[in-house]
Formats: C-alpha cells, structure tokens, sequence
C-alpha cells in the first residue's frame, strides 16, 4: 500500500487555492464540510447543461436522470457497505433520521424504551426522544467519561433491557473525534435486545470506511457534502426493516425501495456529484495500490486506509504541538499513543478567551475553524462549556498538510 500523494491530491480541490490576505487559507473547517474535487463541481454542471430533467418520463434527458439515480445508488452502497436498495437519499442525514424516526414510532408504545447517548449529534438524538415523547416510552441516557470523553460502555449495558426498542449512538463524535467501538455496541444490543440501532456515521465517513452490515447497524446515516461531495444525506436500512415500516409518502409513489422512502423530487444534480465523489475515492484508493480492475468498494477501502494512516500523523502532529500552547485545553483523547480512537477532529479552549474570539481571530489570518456545539449540545452541556460559548473546532482531513497543523499551532501560540 502506497501513501498519498499530497501533491496531486490538493490539485484535485481547487478551493485549496484560496487566498485571504496574499496567503493561502488553511481550511480546519472539514467536520462542518469539506471542500469537493473539481470532478464533482463538473459533474453537477455537466448534469444540469445537458440532462437536467424530472425522474421516469418518456425522452431521453429524462431517462439520463433515470441512470443518475441509480447510478447513485450504486456509489452509496460502495460506500457504506449495503445494497444499492438499502440506501434513501434525501436533503441531509437530520431530516432523515426525522422521516424515519415517524416511521418507526408507529412501532412503540407505553412502557417501551429508547437509549442515547450524550457523546451524540442532536439529529441522532432530539428525532428518538420525540418519537419516545408521541408514543409515551422512556429514554435511557448513555454518559460519557468526563476524562477523554468516551462512552461509558458499563452504563450502555445497564441501560439495556428487554424493554428497549431503539439504541441510537454515533460511530464518531463530530465535536470531540471520539471513535466508538460500534461494532462491540451493536453486538452487545442485539444479544440481549430485539432493538433497532441506529448509527451516525455523519463524522466518521470523512475518515474512515463505512460497513453498516458489518457493524450490524439496522439503520445508520451519513452526509455526502463531508465526504467531498455535494449536500444530500444518506440513510442506509437494513431491507428487511425498511420494508416492514410505513413510511409518510404521497399515495403515487413507488412502493418499491428504496423510493418508498424518498419523497418528492430528489436532487439530481447533487446526485450526479455524489457519484462523482465516490469516484474520487476509488480513483484515490487505486492510486494507493488498489488493483485496477477490482471493483470500487474494494478501491474505496484502499483509499480510507491511506486515509487514516495520513490523518493519524496529522492528529499526532497537532497533539504533541498543542502542549507547547499556553493555556490551550483539548477536550477528548489526548494521548498520542490512542491516535486510533478518534478522528483528527479537536475541540479546544484557548484560556479564558471565547471560543467565538478565538475562531474569529483566526478566520481573520486565514485559518477556517468553528466554534460552538456544532449541534452536539447534549455533550457541551455535560463538559460543562455551552453557557460560555462551547468550544473551538479544529478538524483536518486527509487534503490537510503538516505545514498546515504548524500554521494552526503557531497561531493559536501567537493568539494565546
């Protein structure tokens, strides 16, 4: 297995080349979003000059977007392990969890139970204890460990019960970087549960690969605009699950999956990109030593294995650089010896300072990073950081350089 190639793979991001200032920007912004390939931008115009037209009609762009669609099917399965069937587009990963969610609380009922978990993203959250609410079931919490912000694995076993129907967690927590162990999590629901586990894998499909069956997800979401695609969301379902739940669709529709579960006019220009980007990382992975002629799943696990290989050089850069910073806290996984666990995702408080003047001061010289809860407000409320502004959000991804962690360093040094 060959490593990256920086060089060539910053050529295929042309909004790498920004400038602010007459220096080039560093974009530590990627678990918001990443920047996309010039393939994808392509792709979206080249499907909106010559084959922009509404699904299933008799001519000819019709029938384009007809391959578009399936086609796009065919790239989500590669990417997170399921079949093409399996897989329901729709605007982003929290409106689908919601659709869903309605779904399945036609399932539940008074004295039911649904679990968790403070390390999670609101979407994975807020849609499950609203279903609990509207069918009068109980709510489980999981806690993390305060420490390095990892699930406390004895309460999700003590939240467990013969009562439990839903088990929702992340596969990566998009505030901390913390990587859950998902695949021992789903083990340990449905040896002792007939529940549904739901996974976020929003976060954790920028940096490593996806495999819903493996992980034994029955439902788990993911968002194409942080895959180095355009804004869509992905729900991956289990097909028996998908086709024993009603879904709220207008009377026309297909029954078939997966359009039973893909309501009105789907975004076909961003599925022409979402195809391209899957491209992206196999045409990445063969680069890397991926044999040419095998298929793209298999060059798409080539490609997150050099991933994560880079990413952890670049978290254990950023870490062992962090304890020169006067003042500067990370919250999660420190130790470089665990770099494996978590993403080089990093949530940081710089002193005293507001973690929006943090952020701001480091926009203005051209370094991109959020502040905030990032919509992991369960978790900035246990830190106890969400009254005075969360935290700073530094995240790299694998267009990322060491040059760039540097630059990070220097300034956040020069700020504190």
């Amino acid at each position: 297995m060959t490593t990256l190639d920086l060089s060539a793979v910053r050529d295929r991001f042309p909004g790498l080349a920004r400038l602010l200032g007459g220096r080039p920007c560093v974009f530590a912004d990627a678990p918001g979003g990443s920047q996309v390939p010039g393939s994808v931008i392509d792709a979206m115009a080249g499907y909106l000059r010559s084959s922009n037209a509404n699904a299933h009609g008799a001519f000819a762009t019709s029938a384009e977007t007809d391959t578009v669609i399936a086609d796009a099917h065919r790239a989500a399965a590669d990417l997170v392990g399921g079949e093409p069937d399996e897989v329901v587009f729709g605007p982003n990963a929290t409106t689908l969890l919601f659709a869903v969610s309605r779904s399945i609380v036609r399932t539940l009922g008074p004295g039911d139970e649904v679990v968790v978990t403070t390390l999670d993203h609101d979407a994975n959250i807020r849609p499950w204890l609203m279903a609990a609410e509207d069918a009068g079931a109980a709510v489980r919490w999981v806690d993390v460990h305060a420490d390095d912000v990892t699930l406390d694995l004895d309460a999700f076993d003590a939240a467990l019960t013969d009562r439990t129907k839903v088990v929702a967690f992340t596969l990566a927590s998009n505030a901390v970087g913390t990587v859950t162990p998902a695949a021992e999590l789903a083990r340990r629901v449905h040896e002792r549960t007939s529940a549904i586990v739901a996974c976020d894998g929003v976060h954790l499909a920028q940096h490593r690969l996806l495999d819903a069956p493996a992980i034994g997800a029955d439902l788990m979401v993911c968002s194409p605009y942080k895959i180095f695609g355009p804004h869509l969301g992905i729900l991956y379902g289990r097909r028996d699950l998908l086709r024993s739940l009603m879904p709220y669709k207008v009377r026309p529709a297909s029954d078939e999956l997966p359009e039973r579960f893909e309501t009105g006019t789907q975004n076909h220009e961003g599925l022409a990109g979402w195809i391209a980007a899957v491209d992206y990382l196999a045409e990445l992975g063969r680069t890397c030593g991926a044999p040419g002629g095998g298929d793209r799943r298999h060059a798409i696990a080539a490609a997150f294995e050099a991933i994560g290989t880079w990413e952890a050089e670049l978290a254990r850069r950023f870490l062992e650089g962090i304890r020169s910073v006067p003042g500067a806290r990370v919250y999660g996984i420190a130790d470089t010896r665990r770099i494996r666990e978590r993403t080089p995702t990093f949530a940081v408080r710089l002193g005293e300072r507001h973690p929006f003047d943090t952020a701001k001061a480091l926009g203005e010289r051209g370094v991109f990073v959020w502040d905030g809860h990032y919509y992991a407000l369960e978790l900035m409320e246990r830190l106890g950081l969400q009254d005075s502004g969360g935290a700073v959000r530094i995240g790299f991804c694998h267009y990322n350089t060491p040059t760039e962690v540097d630059r990070v360093l220097d300034e956040l040094a020069d700020l504190a």
